[in-house]
């Protein structure tokens, strides 16, 4: 196995990346993935890549750690991709077939060098012909600026985007424990207004931070994804903050699309969920380079669920075309809290529980609450205690024990029909699930923003994400809504102005109606699957 250091040369400036190759003579399929958090991290990953075969480029990203030139998330990854793609396919290492791989943002790399985004890449275009890769394996992307720094609804996400921000933001390279080691300095920093000037507080320049509040177009990225002709696989994790996105990308993605969903953080199988079994221990690294031999191999393609097999292999041949229906998805969701594996779109039925009915959601407390941004509701604490105020600051809502084991499996939402006397409302629903002793476990959460006429009731959804749980028998749901999810999310000042550019605050006063309010679940899990045939079928 031989390794050597590179400066792959793009527009302005030279990328610094390692490249593996295999035992054996040349040339190898190539596996590319360029990354902001130090491409010496990934030595082990190349290492691994390199002994199944595949000659292992892992770059750093412009402006990060060893790579020349300015650090602008977002702004400059379709352009430098397609740049190094071209490098890598003229070697004589390279048999001129390309993988792009990545995680988080690195995943955010792979994909828009394969479809460019013009919304967000300082160059304005996507790769050129021939320069995108002949596959995509991308883990629980970071999808774009206004995917990860809000919700689907616009809600903004304060401590996520404050740590990313403290650790990698405006700097060559990174400390991950900047926000944690200000914290333990300034307890209520991120109680600061305005959010755009929280640096002023951290002690330490950010001058991009301000700019990530600006960019309000999501999907971007997978509306020219449609487009794409290649496959891709894409593996999430139930408990990732961005499995929303995760799912939509592979039900947008253009050709052939894999997906892998497990009972897994962020940091996937190194961050098991508390569900995880012992057969959700699956070698990642093992799988991805399955499919990708696959892929490159234009298997699996006679039944036209994989690459197109006429010359995706010929000297010169488009490997970005493909010709296989868009509706073709293929994946695996593993059921937490049991060993077993399912297909993503298998059979589902839904069941209802209605507020304020006995065999439903009980009304405990907060018919009528108030969120006060000045004693907001914890995103980091999961009890429920009595608040110590007049009026309640949620309403919590309580199901009777399960009779019988139940699996949620699918899409998940709360319906709800409430008011605020304000003009501008977040809304969070928190789903938790209680054991016979009591103890309490995040199942779901969602969050809507509303502008309604104050003080008048409005019916509107609250989407809760895909659910892949087994609830043991005598569980109860816990089902909570309120106003704030601090400091997960910036507090909405109920004014009407923009929750990060306000100084001041005000409280609301909710109430929410039992009747027509309803919390949807899909259930149900049908056949088993082995997920890694799965995804190669």
């Amino acid at each position: 196995m031989n390794a050597t250091t590179a400066r792959i040369p793009v527009r302005g400036a030279r990328l610094a990346a390692d490249i593996t190759l295999p035992d054996g003579d040349p040339p190898f399929p190539a596996l590319v993935i360029r990354t902001p958090y130090d491409r010496r991290r990934h030595r082990a990953e190349a290492r691994a890549w390199a002994a199944r075969g595949f000659a292992a480029v892992v770059q750093d990203v412009r402006g990060r750690h060893a790579s020349d030139g300015d650090w602008y998330p977002y702004r400059t990854e379709a352009a430098d991709g397609a740049q190094t793609l071209r490098w890598v396919r003229e070697q004589r290492w390279c048999d001129g077939r390309v993988v792009a791989a990545g995680a988080s943002y690195a995943a955010y790399c792979a994909l828009v060098t394969a479809v460019g985004d013009a919304s967000c890449d300082a160059v304005g275009t996507g790769p050129a012909p021939g320069g995108g890769p002949d596959a995509v394996i991308a883990a629980v992307p970071a999808l774009g600026p206004a995917e990860v720094a809000r919700e689907p609804s616009g809600v903004e996400r304060l401590l996520a985007r404050a740590g990313w921000w403290a650790a990698h933001g405006d700097r060559p390279g990174s400390d991950p424990a900047a926000l944690d080691k200000a914290l333990a300095d300034d307890p209520r920093l991120l109680e600061h207004l305005p959010v755009t000037r929280l640096p002023d507080r951290l002690g330490r320049a950010l001058p991009s931070w301000p700019r990530i509040w600006d960019e309000h177009h999501r999907d971007q990225l997978t509306l020219r994804a449609r487009s794409a002709r290649i496959p891709l696989l894409a593996i999430g994790g139930a408990r990732d903050p961005f499995a929303a996105d995760t799912l939509r990308l592979w039900r947008d993605w253009g050709g052939p699309a894999r997906l892998l969903l497990g009972p897994w953080g962020h940091g996937l199988t190194s961050s098991p969920a508390p569900e995880a079994r012992p057969g959700h221990r699956l070698d990642l690294g093992d799988t991805a380079a399955r499919w990708a031999r696959a892929a490159l191999s234009a298997r699996p393609g006679t039944d036209r669920r994989g690459t197109d097999p006429r010359g995706a292999d010929r000297p010169g041949a488009d490997r970005r075309g493909t010709d296989h229906p868009a509706a073709d998805r293929r994946g695996a969701v593993a059921l937490g809290g049991s060993e077993h594996w399912y297909p993503v779109d298998g059979p589902r039925a839904t069941r209802a529980w209605h507020f304020g009915h006995p065999a439903g959601l009980r009304l405990l407390s907060g018919g009528e609450f108030h969120a006060d941004p000045d004693r907001p509701v914890r995103s980091d604490r999961l009890d429920a205690d009595p608040y110590p105020y007049p009026v309640p600051d949620r309403a919590v809502l309580l199901t009777p024990p399960l009779p019988r084991p139940l699996d949620l499996l699918g899409p998940a939402e709360t319906r709800l029909r409430a008011a605020a006397d304000t003009p501008a409302a977040d809304w969070f629903v928190r789903l938790i699930a209680l054991d016979p002793e009591g103890r309490a476990e995040p199942l779901a959460l969602g969050a809507e923003r509303r502008a309604d006429p104050p003080g008048r009731p409005a019916d509107f959804t609250v989407p809760l994400g895909c659910l892949a749980r087994r609830l043991p028998a005598g569980t109860r749901l816990r089902l909570e809504i309120a106003g704030h999810h601090f400091p997960a999310h910036a507090r909405n000042p109920h004014t009407g102005q923009n929750p990060v550019t306000a100084t001041r605050l005000d409280p609301s006063h909710r109430s929410v109606r039992t009747a027509g309010s309803t919390l949807l679940l899909s259930t149900g899990h049908g056949r088993r699957v082995d997920p890694v045939q799965e995804i190669r079928r």
